[in-house]
C-alpha cells in the first residue's frame, strides 16, 4: 500500500492490475481492504488498473479527529424527522478526494465504480468533475432523495438500539450488522475474518459517525444526477434491508440513459456467487462507454 497527498489531506490507496484505470470508492466505515478479492482479481484479469482507496476518516487516511462526531441522537433526529445536521465535511469534499487522488495518481479519467456510501461519492464525482469520469457505476446505492433507499424498520430499529462501539466487540457487532442486512448468501466465518483484518488495521468510530453526518447533510442530487451525460450502470440487490432497492431503482430512472442490473440474492453485500456477474457487467459497461466516447 502507498499514500498521497490530495486535496490537502493523506489518502491511502492501493493498486493492482494495469490498463484502463477503475477507480473503487468504499462505502460507509468501509476500508480499502473491504473490497472482496476474487472481485479485484477479476477486474484486473479483465485488464484494468484497480484503484482502491481509504476515504478520509477512515483506514491510513488522514482523520478528522479534531472535529467532534455527532451524537447517535443527532443522527436519530436527522434522518428521521429531517432535522438540519451540522457536518464536518460533504459527500463532495469526499468526491474531491478522490478526484484529487487521481490527479497525483496522473490519471486525466477513470471508470468510477462505488457501493453504498461510495456511489453516492461516484455520483457527486460525476456531478462535480464529469470530464474526469469515462463511466459510473453506482452499486447499492441511492440519490439521497429520504423517500427513497431508506432502511427497513428492523435495521432502522438495530441500528439505533446498537451498543456504543468498543473495539473489543467491534468484530461482534460487524457481524451481527451484516447478518441483518446481507443477503442470503452470507458465510459468516468469512465475513468474521475480514471484519477482523479491517478493525486490526484501523478502528475509526468516530470516523464512521463523520461521514454519516456528511451522508445526511449533502441532501438531494437527483436534478443533479438527471443532468449527467456520463454512461451509468446501476446494480442494487432485490433484498438489499439497508439501502432498499428504491434506492437503486431511484438513480436508475435519474440518470439518463442509465442501465439497471438487480440480483435477487444480492442483500447490502457481494455474494460471491455473482462476482464473475459483477465483475462482467463492469467490463462490458466500460467497453459500451469506450465506443461511446470514440462515436
Amino acid at each position: 500500500m502507498a499514500s498521497v497527498q490530495a486535496n490537502g489531506i493523506t489518502i491511502e490507496y492501493e493498486e493492482q492490475g494495469s490498463g484502463e484505470p477503475i477507480l473503487l470508492v468504499m462505502g460507509l466505515g468501509g476500508q480499502l481492504v473491504d473490497w472482496p478479492q476474487p472481485l479485484l482479481d477479476l477486474l484486473s484479469d479483465a485488464g484494468f488498473r484497480v484503484i482502491r482507496f481509504d476515504n478520509r476518516d477512515i483506514g491510513l487516511s488522514t482523520e478528522f479527529a479534531d472535529v467532534a462526531p455527532p451524537t447517535r441522537g443527532q443522527l436519530a433526529k436527522a434522518i428521521l424527522a429531517a432535522r438540519p445536521l451540522p457536518a464536518s465535511y460533504l459527500l463532495s469534499d469526499m468526491a474531491a478526494d478522490a478526484t484529487g487522488l487521481l490527479d497525483a495518481l496522473d490519471v486525466d479519467r477513470a471508470h468510477v465504480v462505488g457501493m453504498s456510501m461510495g456511489g453516492m461519492i461516484a455520483q457527486q464525482m460525476a456531478i462535480d468533475a464529469p470530464h474526469r469520469v469515462r463511466s459510473l457505476v453506482s452499486i447499492m446505492s441511492t440519490t439521497g432523495n429520504r423517500r427513497v433507499g431508506r432502511p427497513s424498520p428492523k435495521v432502522a430499529r438495530l441500528s439505533l438500539k446498537r451498543q456504543e462501539p468498543t473495539r473489543e466487540r467491534a468484530v461482534d457487532q460487524a457481524v451481527e450488522l451484516f447478518r441483518h442486512i446481507s443477503g442470503p448468501r452470507f458465510d459468516e466465518a468469512e465475513f468474521r475474518e475480514v471484519a477482523r483484518i479491517g478493525v486490526e488495521r484501523s478502528w475509526r468510530p468516530e470516523g464512521t459517525a463523520r461521514q454519516l453526518a456528511a451522508i445526511v447533510a449533502s441532501g438531494d442530487r437527483t436534478p443533479d444526477l438527471q443532468r449527467l451525460d456520463v454512461p451509468a450502470l446501476v446494480i442494487h440487490g432485490l433484498v438489499d434491508t439497508l439501502v432498499r432497492p428504491s434506492g437503486g431503482i431511484a438513480t436508475a430512472r435519474a440518470i439518463p440513459g442509465s442501465r439497471l442490473l438487480m440480483f435477487n440474492d444480492m442483500g447490502h453485500d457481494f455474494p460471491d456467487t455473482r462476482h464473475v456477474e459483477i465483475a462482467t457487467a463492469i467490463t462490458h459497461h466500460a467497453a459500451r462507454a469506450a465506443v461511446a466516447i470514440t462515436v
